[in-house]
């Protein structure tokens, strides 16, 4: 193989046909180089080309290409069909979902939400956005005979749940575009918003209002409140919410809960800074 001038040697043997090469300038290991390559991807607010990845990491070109391929090939990058543009791999993001239900912080999180519970007496849940869907993280169920059987990594509409219109309002344009084009609008009630233009102006209201209500959307007679919990960086990346039936919990009474939820929400992101 020939070395490109400003090189030396490879400093790992051939992977699936690429071959990493270090430049002597280059201070940085290989293996954080590649780390901030998928941090770049992971921050950018929508499908990112070569030159933004390049701009972000502040690498040689030749180097965050060839570290797009190898990432590429092993599931952690994947490049857009038709587009010279990169997005977090499937494999990354079975690996961020595999972080946030790590033992260690499950354990402090399932604690703030159990304490929410003892303080509203409702059931709470802790959710985010996965594969078009809104996926249950972990959730705490209130004493009451009459509940949802709703797990950790059950799974529920976006267009009709508190949470998932949350995390559909602050996502970034072109994300929400993306999801909003695929999105089935299956009515679950009498409810339930029934078309894109309805959801973008609900969304709209819920950035303005930074929280969330299902008002018998996806299940007649039951209500939900969401608010958002924020990454180190701000950005809204999960959910905290809580249910209950009509009779127990007028939507009136669930927002006197607001404060609460946004106490819980805080405490919940101190255990995102301790997984960093």
């Amino acid at each position: 193989m020939q070395r490109a001038e400003g090189y030396l040697e490879p400093i790992v043997p051939e992977y699936d046909n690429f071959v990493i090469m270090a430049r002597k300038e280059d201070k940085i290991p290989a293996t954080l180089r590649s780390f901030a390559v998928l941090e770049a991807l992971v921050q950018a607010e929508r499908p990112a080309s070569l030159t933004d990845i390049v701009a972000a990491c502040k690498l040689p070109k030749p180097t965050v290409y060839r570290m797009l391929a190898m990432l590429e090939s092993a599931g952690l990058v994947a490049r857009d069909p038709g587009a010279a543009r990169y997005t977090p791999g499937p494999r990354l993001a079975t690996l961020g979902l595999g972080i946030m239900q790590n033992a260690s912080l499950s354990s402090a999180r399932h604690a703030i939400l159990a304490q929410l519970v003892e303080q509203i007496g409702e059931t709470c849940n802790f959710t985010m956005l996965h594969g078009g869907e809104v996926m249950y993280l972990d959730r705490v169920e209130a004493a009451w005979p009459l509940r949802m059987n709703l797990t950790s990594g059950s799974r529920v509409p976006l267009h009709c749940t508190a949470s998932g219109k949350l995390l559909l309002a602050y996502l970034s344009k072109s994300a929400r575009d993306r999801l909003l084009d695929n999105i089935s609008y299956t009515r679950y009630t009498n409810s339930t918003i029934p078309d894109r233009r309805s959801l973008e102006a609900e969304l709209a209201r819920i950035r303005k209002a930074r929280h969330a209500t299902d008002n018998e959307e996806f299940h007649a007679g039951l209500v939900c409140v969401a608010v958002p919990t924020r990454s180190p960086g701000g950005r809204p990346c999960a959910a905290i919410a809580v249910h209950a039936p009509m009779s127990r919990m007028p939507l009136g009474r669930a927002l006197e809960y607001l404060p609460l939820l946004r106490k819980a929400a805080e405490a919940m992101e101190t255990t995102f800074e301790t997984s960093n």
